[in-house]
């Protein structure tokens, strides 16, 4: 109680969302979930523009909303597919579909981390800074449905980081992907967007050749590990829900063991934020 009243004195209410400040800010709080109930609850900072009206979207970025992702259980089976618009507008009920999703980490031969800011025509967390890549698995893809050794993410990282990025698919080879594990997690971007994610963490861990594509991202940059702890502090730097919770729950570790990664993958385990 004495934590919650602190909250609500500081102007940080729990729930979904928190009013803009004058500063064009939201402070917005994602649940964090284990095993199906509430535990402990994060601030993530998003940027407050990260509202679209429907009728306002980037022309591309709309026609990307036809995609068809495919949708999971709790449990990561598949169960079906659904537009990238069905599984990223919240429901009446304000439920959002739960899909398959990946996020790359790319690491240069220095050790540093790739971090790239979604444009501002992104439709879910626009302007937000957040790993190398964030994507779906495509269900019109046959290749990107298989799941054996996590064969259809890989591919569709592979297809993502040429599209966004510019960095030749022989660079970023299905098998040069290290994959570790999986979170599940839900974040609310606005009271119509939002993501509901199985989301696949892979590394990938070589020098790139990046070319962006300005319509998917808008800025790149590398940081080194000592900068982490400065760049997540910093309030004025809008950050993605998912970078967030993987930079604060188990980057660190990945990150200082970058040449012994297969100690650390949990296959077998989906990590429920």
């Amino acid at each position: 109680m004495k934590l919650h009243a602190l909250c609500l004195k500081a102007g940080i209410h729990f729930g979904c969302f928190h009013p803009f400040d004058s500063s064009g800010w939201a402070n917005v709080m994602i649940p964090l979930k284990t095993v199906g109930a509430f535990m402990n609850r994060v601030l993530v900072r998003c940027y407050s523009k990260s509202v679209p009206v429907l009728e306002n979207l980037d022309p591309l970025q709309e026609a990307s909303l036809e995609e068809r992702c495919i949708t999971v259980n709790e449990k990561d089976h598949a169960i079906g597919n659904a537009t990238k618009r069905e599984c990223h507008q919240v429901g009446k009920n304000g439920q959002l579909i739960l899909h398959r999703a990946f996020s790359v980490f790319i690491f240069n031969s220095k050790g540093d981390l790739l971090l790239q800011r979604r444009s501002p025509q992104k439709i879910t967390f626009p302007d937000c800074y957040t790993n190398a890549c964030c994507s779906h698995p495509l269900y019109d893809l046959e290749a990107e449905r298989e799941e054996r050794g996590a064969s259809g993410v890989r591919k569709a990282a592979q297809r993502r980081l040429q599209h966004e990025l510019g960095i030749p698919p022989q660079e970023a080879t299905p098998e040069s992907f290290h994959y570790l594990t999986r979170i599940h997690y839900q974040a609310g971007n606005s009271g119509q967007w939002g993501e509901h994610e199985i989301d696949y963490i892979m590394i990938l861990h070589r020098d790139v050749t990046l070319k962006p594509n300005m319509n998917e991202v808008s800025e790149v940059r590398y940081i080194s590990r000592n900068q982490l702890d400065d760049f997540l502090g910093n309030e004025t730097v809008p950050l993605s829900p998912w970078f967030y919770l993987i930079a604060n729950h188990h980057l660190r570790l990945w990150w200082d063991n970058l040449h012994q990664l297969q100690k650390f993958e949990e296959h077998k385990i989906i990590h429920r934020f």
